[in-house]
C-alpha cells in the first residue's frame, strides 16, 4: 500500500456519522479547533473513495481545509495518519501530529509533537494506542509504540516504547508507575 492511497477512516461508520461523533467529542463542537483539524483529516481520507475524475477537485478542497486547520488553528494532522474514533484534540496551537496511527478515545493537548526522530528515518513515526492521555508539550518521536491506556506527562520527550497503562514523564521520558487498571 502506498502511503495516502487509501481511505484510513475507521471502518464500520459512515463519513457523516464519524463527523457528528467528532463534533460531540470536542468540547466546543463545530467551533472547536480540534474539530476543524479532524474534519479536514476525515474529508481527506473520504475523498479516496470517490472516482479519480471527481477526486481532483476534492483534493483541492482538502488542501484548503488542511491548510486552514494548520495555519488558523496550529494543528498539522495530514490525512496519511490513521486516526481512530472519539479522538479529542484539547486546545490548539503548535501541534504536529504526524504519527503512524492514533487509537480510539485518545486525548491530545496543545503543543504536542508526533513524528520522526532523525532525518535518516523518514518513515519512523510513532503508533499511539487507544485511550492514551497525552499532556501538553509532549514530544513522541520515532518508530515507537505507546500502549493502550498510557498517560504521557506534560513536556515529556518519549523516544522508547511505553507499555499499556504506564504513566511516563520527563526528558527523556521514564516510566513513573503502571496504573492499577492496566494489570487487571
Amino acid at each position: 500500500m502506498i502511503l495516502g492511497s487509501t481511505n484510513l477512516n475507521p471502518k464500520g461508520i459512515g463519513f457523516w456519522a464519524l463527523v457528528r461523533e467528532d463534533m460531540r467529542t470536542q468540547d466546543l463542537g463545530f467551533w472547536s479547533s480540534g474539530f476543524a483539524a479532524l474534519f479536514a483529516h476525515r474529508f481527506g481520507n473520504w475523498r479516496m473513495n470517490v472516482p479519480r475524475l471527481i477526486r481532483r477537485p476534492m483534493t483541492w478542497l482538502y488542501m484548503l481545509l488542511y491548510r486552514h486547520a494548520r495555519l488558523t488553528h496550529g494543528i498539522d494532522l495530514p490525512y496519511t495518519v490513521e486516526v481512530g474514533r472519539r479522538v479529542k484534540i484539547d486546545h490548539s496551537g503548535g501541534m504536529v501530529l504526524v504519527a503512524r496511527s492514533i487509537g480510539d478515545d485518545c486525548t491530545i493537548r496543545q503543543n504536542t509533537t508526533f513524528g520522526i526522530r532523525t532525518v535518516a528515518d523518514l518513515h519512523g513515526r510513532p503508533s499511539i494506542g487507544c485511550s492514551v492521555d497525552i499532556g501538553c508539550g509532549a514530544a513522541i518521536l520515532g518508530p515507537i509504540t505507546i500502549g493502550d491506556g498510557a498517560v504521557i506527562g506534560a513536556n515529556s520527550v518519549v523516544t522508547k516504547d511505553i507499555p499499556p497503562g504506564a504513566v511516563a514523564g520527563g526528558v527523556p521520558a521514564k516510566i513513573i508507575r503502571v496504573l492499577e487498571t492496566a494489570n487487571t
